[in-house]
């Protein structure tokens, strides 16, 4: 592909980047964060009133919360997974789908995050469950699953960041090349110095395989982690 029409592209590419949003965007907006207010009423409502509200009581010990944990952190699964394996075995269409299987896979784990939050009840005492040293001298139980399935999902969460980051980074030169004012100086930071050499491409392209290979056995070890946790007699402590 020529110079040219490589800039071609990428101004084709970056359109919609620099245009204005539309008046369908902002009301796509204004109705999520109704949701999102929504939410946080109801969050609060279960706060005030008591975990029962959701349904959560004895002996019923999960409930809804822990099953849209693992239902998102299935779909984070999904997409890095994907893209990282079909990187791997140079399948050509990948580039069509990669960008956006990756950014799914990091805001699905970012909203599992927030699932045991709510589900622990108490959330300004979430760091009851954290191993430091306190007067109570109480410890978690290393043996749980569920302990090393936090760092199982805290690993998963910052490789999958990782690789999503790496691969934009020539896409982030870019969008510098054509911005101007705040925007460049913000573009100009994250894309860390790339200036589309020969050198630096045969760098990054080693670094995003071996980036790749991590993501892939990263989302294997999470996997069986988390059957683990479910098949684990000691899964409830």
């Amino acid at each position: 592909m020529s110079e040219v029409a490589l800039r071609e592209y990428n101004d084709t590419v970056l359109e919609a980047l620099f245009t204005r949003p539309s008046r369908v965007y902002w009301a796509a907006v204004g109705l999520l964060s109704l949701a999102i207010v929504w939410g946080a009423f109801c969050w609060a409502y279960q706060i005030c009133r008591g975990m029962g509200v959701a349904g959560i009581a004895h002996p019923v010990g999960w409930g809804v919360y822990i099953v849209n944990f693992v239902f998102w952190i299935g779909i984070g699964h999904a997409g890095t997974l994907i893209s990282a394996i079909l990187y791997l075995f140079r399948v050509r269409w990948r580039s069509a789908i990669y960008r956006s299987a990756e950014a799914m896979t990091v805001f699905a784990v970012m909203t599992a995050g927030l699932f045991p939050l709510i589900h622990l009840g108490r959330v300004w005492v979430f760091w009851f469950i954290l191993p430091y040293p306190n007067q109570r001298h109480l410890w978690p139980n290393f043996k749980s699953p569920l302990v090393w399935d936090v760092v199982a999902v805290t690993t998963y969460l910052i490789i999958s960041i990782t690789f999503w980051y790496a691969g934009m980074i020539p896409d982030l030169a870019a969008a510098r090349d054509r911005a101007t004012g705040r925007r460049r100086k913000v573009y100009q930071w994250l894309a860390l110095g790339w200036s589309s050499d020969h050198d630096q491409w045969r760098h990054y392209l080693r670094a995003y395989m071996c980036l790749a290979a991590s993501t892939a056995s990263c989302h294997s070890r999470d996997a069986m982690n988390r059957v683990t946790s479910c098949c684990s007699p000691c899964s409830c402590t």
